[in-house]
């Protein structure tokens, strides 16, 4: 069954992104990088993987590119991300965001293959500490900690059914403490929060217990990409990612591969 595709690149209304000032742009999907909007990256990747086109966009204007479908947005990025799941109304789908431009096809691949095997209604791409602090020692990362492993998100989401929605529900309710884990423990029960302060909640559990939570089956997939997990969300991001790219990037995203 064809994967399809939603890239969310909505911003606040009313606030001045530094980025979008610095390059005298008016959407952060339009900032340049090595050359070209960063929403043009992530267009590419997707085109040069399985995903079927046009690829669906919430926030940004589809005329940008006739590869682009034009959805709906909303209050924040998981309301936008269910108005546009639900508009598109089919299944599997993969969501991912504007500011991802070291996005590759690899990556894309190798997340939606582990999602498919995983079986499960809704995955989360995620990067694990060991392989991003080697790579980038002095990229600041936020990290969930679990008992196992500290693991850091890659803007890369899989909802393989109706049932896997429940999760972006889910997301709708607790984004704001998405950077405060403590805080999203605690929004599924006082156990989990206990289990994870006390340093003994592992990743298979914490997802075990959200699917037990939200009736429907969550998987994280793992993904041995160290850029994977770097978004341009700052002026230093932006820095960052444009050496990344002077180097030769993608090839070298072989490294983790």
């Amino acid at each position: 069954m064809a994967v399809r595709a939603i890239i969310l690149a909505g911003q606040r209304e009313g606030v001045v992104d530094p980025l979008c000032e610095a390059a005298s742009v008016p959407r952060k999907a339009s900032v340049p990088i090595a050359g070209k909007p960063m929403i043009d990256h992530v267009i590419e990747a997707l085109e040069a993987s399985s995903v079927e086109g046009p690829f669906g966009i919430s926030g940004f204007d589809a005329s940008h590119d006739a590869r682009l479908l034009q959805l709906p947005s909303g209050k924040g990025p998981a309301n936008s991300a269910l108005l546009a799941a639900k508009k598109v109304n089919a299944f599997p789908l993969l969501i991912t965001t504007c500011d991802h431009p070291l996005l590759t096809s690899d990556m894309i691949k190798h997340f939606i293959d582990g999602a498919k095997q995983s079986g499960a209604d809704f995955c989360v791409g995620l990067a694990d500490k060991s392989i991003i602090q080697p790579a980038y020692p002095n990229v600041t990362r936020t990290y969930l900690k679990f008992a196992d492993r500290s693991v850091s998100g890659c803007n890369l989401f899989y909802i393989a059914n109706t049932k896997g929605l429940a999760a972006i529900e889910f997301w709708q309710k607790a984004q704001q403490h998405r950077k405060q884990p403590w805080k999203l423990a605690r929004a599924f029960s006082i156990s989990l929060l206990i289990s994870y302060l006390t340093g003994r909640l592992t990743l298979d559990s914490a997802f075990d217990h959200a699917s037990k939570t939200l009736g429907m089956s969550a998987k994280a997939v793992m993904l041995p990409f160290a850029e994977a997990a770097i978004d341009v969300d700052k002026p230093s991001d932006k820095v960052l990612v444009e050496a990344i790219f002077a180097q030769g990037y993608p090839v070298l995203e072989k490294r983790a591969s």
